[in-house]
């Protein structure tokens, strides 16, 4: 699977993410959005700097220029990332203090929002310099920012999905029953790389009883015939993350197991007919728990149907109860429903969902039917 890499995002593209961040967060009530190293700086600026003790700091407030707060021996490679162009740069020297660099940039009562990753170490340290100042989660008071994603970013997300996929689509080929979970893990995180990603975030392999804990992680247990095999698989190609989950059987599987399956499978696919603009995020997870509860197994099925995801993994928005946040054209999220038997087996089925202007579209494709293999 070989694909064209896409253009890279411009200096354009980041001054309008900032400028969009803080209109945003002047639209909240805020005076600013304060952002450090992590992926709301890499979305915002296209600068990933080590994360260290050492303050780096983007702050983004309506009317002003973006500034970036950064060490001056880091400064000349933040000086070459693609955003740099619409920043100015506030460098400080070690043995100075750093939040004496920020503070002039913030009202001194000022209200900001902080990327949830922010040190506690640095957020003491503005509060120190500037005590009326008050700070809230950027989740919690923009937690829409990064939802939206434009077409440039659905194509990477489509090309991700495509990735999964194909890793899936060979996983399926090779031989499960006499093998431990950590081997299989280990062939599924090898081809997530020979198709392109960057990173590898999870590759659960999740066998017999194993497969009721839904965020198991591989060990040592040697798959055997008769198992069914929860493999849920991820990470980021070309900065965009991908995420699916498929449930096989190792060799033929008995009546109980081919039935928890198809109601899973049917419970996927009423969350995703549920996708539509307007539709509120939680009657995502009210389509697909309706199918699992009505069947009779909805003490079994213990998590949310879905979360966002864009430059990381997981983000908003959440498919869960209680979310009234509307749906968007250019929302992506993930649609899995599960059902977890405690000793015995689990299933859950993963697509990648994105809204249109008329429903929802699937980024992922492989076949959400039981898979048989050896």
């Amino acid at each position: 699977m070989t694909t064209a890499a896409p253009a890279p995002f411009t200096a354009g593209d980041y001054e309008a993410r900032m400028r969009r961040a803080a209109d945003a967060a002047a639209d909240a009530g805020l005076d600013g959005v304060l952002v450090a190293p992590g992926p709301d700086l890499v979305w915002l600026t296209g600068y990933r700097p080590v994360e260290t003790e050492r303050l780096t700091l983007l702050v983004l407030r309506a009317g002003h220029d973006p500034a970036l707060v950064v060490p001056t021996l880091e400064a000349p490679d933040a000086a070459k990332s693609a955003g740099a162009p619409a920043l100015t740069f506030h460098d400080w020297t070690d043995g100075t203090d750093p939040y004496g660099a920020a503070a002039p940039l913030l009202e001194r009562a000022g209200r900001f929002g902080i990327s949830d990753n922010g040190w506690a170490l640095h957020l003491l340290g503005l509060q120190k310099r500037l005590p009326d100042s008050r700070y809230t989660a950027l989740t919690e008071a923009l937690p829409m920012l990064r939802a939206v994603k434009d077409q440039a970013e659905l194509d990477r997300l489509a090309a991700a999905g495509a990735a999964a996929d194909a890793a899936f689509e060979e996983i399926r080929k090779v031989s499960f029953a006499g093998r431990r979970e950590s081997e299989v893990s280990g062939d599924l995180a090898d081809l997530l790389r020979r198709f392109g990603h960057s990173q590898v975030d999870f590759t659960i392999v999740a066998s017999g009883p194993n497969g009721a804990n839904p965020h198991h992680e591989a060990d040592e247990r040697v798959i055997e015939r008769g198992d069914m095999v929860v493999l849920d698989f991820g990470g980021l190609k070309e900065g965009y993350g991908s995420d699916t989950s498929r449930t096989v059987h190792v060799g033929e599987p008995d009546d109980e197991e081919r039935t928890v399956h198809d109601i899973v499978r049917e419970a996927q696919e009423a969350g995703f007919r549920a996708v539509r603009p307007g539709a509120a995020c939680q009657d995502i997870d009210r389509a697909a728990r309706a199918v699992i509860k009505d069947a009779g197994y909805g003490e079994y099925f213990i998590h949310r149907t879905g979360h966002g995801i864009g430059v990381t993994t997981h983000e908003p928005p959440y498919m869960v109860e209680g979310e009234e946040q509307p749906l968007v054209p250019g929302m992506c999220f993930s649609v899995e429903p599960g059902v977890y038997l405690p000793g015995r087996f689990g299933v859950r089925i993963e697509d990648i969902v994105t809204v249109t202007d008329d429903g929802g579209r699937r980024l992922n494709t492989t076949s959400r039917e039981m898979v048989i293999v050896d």
